[in-house]
């Protein structure tokens, strides 16, 4: 049954919802915003229907998942610290009291912006595979895939490496305040928050199985419920020592030989020494497209932040506007797009150091249209291949923070998967990602296993520019949701003229069953769109008649942004509904 029969029925389930898309300004909030009816479940007596309101500042803006981080970020602005000395004292506290999402174990990536500057700069602080890592290491033990729990996974950490980099480029401060926040909340302990208490209690098992584990990151046998008052000295003795003697601890000093000693101790430990003292970070140029006015920023591979320039390429040419939110026609059309976009990332998204990625050719707006040809408007793509760009010519914590002078920071980090490795740095009190899963162990793909090479990456930050200056700083953790999570943020607030708050807020879409990195095929024909329950029961039976295989539920991502109203000097700050965040300012 084609798709037409529903829409009188969909938007007039939507007409319940919202009262009127306005006009979009400059900066892409709607002017009337008094007035404006968010598209969610949110009830709030006189204002429009969103989790709560845009928080405003003049001079410096903070927002992260966690309220503490905030705190810790909006003190280090007030004492004079620049946006990157901000988020890196942010991103610290995140690893004492999010440590199953984030930490020194881990990897990150970073946009920055500075005044005076035309473009954003990148950087890229992913880690390399072990030199012992080879792909003849993983056949011996009769390995088809990487497995995600344990040593083997393990890569070279990055984090500390990229607050090195980024407080030498950026930072006012002296590197040792930007840690007294994290140092105190591992000290004296802090209250668990409840999303993230649900996460502790996910990785709660694999916890249990070690003793590291289980004496750093349980209390009594169990994971600490919302509430609960938890203390991690290990970590506090860690952030001294990285504090005291800067990132050269972590990667030579004591940190690196304490790794080193455990990673020996373990079948299957090929992290050494050597690895962490020859790590090297990457400043990088971010890639970007422009979509109605705005430019999108996102750094290229080994991450996946194309996707989401290769989904808004394809989905610019369509009035969504006229589609209306929440309608079968946009969300078809949104899904159709993502698995494109995601065909291509599974084929050809590696270390562009150790691999020919075609970055142009995927990202012009003639691949998109060559395509786009493919999206057929009244059934849903089965088995989408990956394209050919050489016929053209042409568990993670997000943060952002913006100063007084508006330096801009936009930070992603992570463990990877819900506390890394599920194994600990020896007594160090933080856990090892498990990033090197994500590599193939095809011999043949272009992300396959290569010792020093770095895996491909699925955490992403992002800026939107406009006449050479950032107009909004964000980003949207969670796994394969991220580029999903940039496309529909920016659609939200560029297309249907949603302020930032409300275009986080909005139910979102999520769709499953793309081909992976790591060489796995798509496993059923079309994959799966998961909706939140925001959307209308008559989009989703439209999107089922013409082939979508929909489902209510899952995990949609967490979203922090910033807008800078350069003509009014105010910053707006938007949080995650979906997490424990909090976005503050001065």
């Amino acid at each position: 049954m084609r798709i037409g029969i529903y829409l009188s029925l969909v938007r007039f389930a939507l007409a319940l919802l919202v009262a009127a898309i306005y006009a979009v300004n400059v900066t892409g909030q709607s002017e009337n915003v008094d007035e404006v009816e968010a598209i969610g479940t949110y009830d709030r007596a006189g204002y429009p229907k969103q989790s709560r309101s845009v928080s405003f500042a003049m001079h410096g803006m903070a927002a992260t998942s966690d309220l503490r981080s905030t705190q810790a970020a909006v003190a280090i602005l007030q004492a004079g610290g620049s946006a990157v000395d901000a988020a890196i004292a942010a991103n610290a506290v995140l690893g004492v009291v999010e440590p199953m999402s984030c930490g020194m174990g881990g990897d990150l990536f970073a946009i920055c912006w500075s005044p005076g500057f035309e473009k954003p700069v990148g950087l890229n602080a992913s880690g390399r595979a072990p030199q012992l890592a080879t792909l003849d290491a993983f056949r011996e033990r009769g390995l088809e895939d990487i497995p995600t729990i344990g040593p083997l996974a393990w890569s070279v950490p990055g984090c500390v490496a990229g607050w090195h980099d980024l407080h030498q480029r950026y930072g006012r401060l002296a590197w040792a305040k930007l840690f007294e926040p994290a140092i105190q909340l591992a000290e004296e302990g802090f209250p668990v928050a409840p999303v993230i208490a649900g996460y502790w209690k996910g990785g709660e098992e694999q916890l249990a199985k070690t003793v590291e584990g289980a004496s750093t990151y349980l209390i009594d046998g169990k994971a600490p419920e919302a509430g609960d008052i938890f203390r991690n000295p290990r970590l506090a003795q860690t952030l001294r020592l990285l504090a005291e003697q800067g990132a050269v601890a972590f990667y030579q000093g004591e940190i690196a030989q304490e790794i080193d000693r455990y990673s020996r101790s373990l079948e299957g430990g090929l992290l050494r020494l050597t690895d962490l003292a020859t790590h090297e970070n990457e400043w990088v140029e971010p890639v970007s497209t422009n979509y109605r006015g705005f430019d999108i920023w996102e750094l290229p591979p080994n991450g996946q932040g194309i996707a989401a320039l290769q989904m808004l390429n394809l989905i610019e040419p369509y009035d969504v506007a006229g589609m209306g939110w929440g309608s079968p026609e946009w969300i078809h059309l949104f899904v159709e797009a993502k698995k494109l976009a995601f065909a291509d990332r599974a084929k050809f998204y590696a270390d562009m150091k150790m691999a020919d990625v075609p970055l142009t050719e995927l990202i012009s707006k003639e691949y998109a249209r060559q395509r786009g040809s493919l999206i057929d408007p009244d059934r849903a793509l089965v088995g989408v291949p990956a394209g050919d760009p050489k016929l053209v010519h042409g568990d993670t914590v997000y943060l952002c923070v913006v100063d007084d002078d508006r330096n801009c920071c936009s930070l992603i980090q992570s463990n990877f998967h819900g506390f890394g490795s599920q194994r600990l740095a020896g007594n160090l009190g933080f856990v090892l990602q498990n990033r090197g899963a994500l590599f193939s162990l095809d011999e043949h793909h272009l992300n396959r296993l290569a010792p020093g090479k770095r895996p491909f990456h699925t955490i992403i930050p992002a800026m939107v520019t406009q006449h050479e200056r950032p107009v909004l700083v964000f980003g949207v953790m969670g796994g394969d949701m991220q580029p999903q999570g940039h496309v529909q943020v920016l659609m939200n607030w560029i297309d249907f003229g949603m302020n930032i708050q409300m275009a986080g807020d909005a139910a979102r879409v999520r769709h499953d069953g793309s081909a992976s990195p790591t060489g796995a095929a798509e496993s059923d024909g079309g994959g799966r769109v998961m909706t939140e329950s925001g959307i209308p029961q008559a989009t989703r039976q439209a999107l089922q008649a013409i082939g979508h295989q929909v489902g209510i539920g899952g995990s949609f991502g967490g979203y922090q942004a910033i807008l800078i109203d350069w003509e009014r000097g105010v910053l707006q700050g938007a949080t995650e509904a979906r997490k424990d965040g909090a976005a503050a300012g001065y």
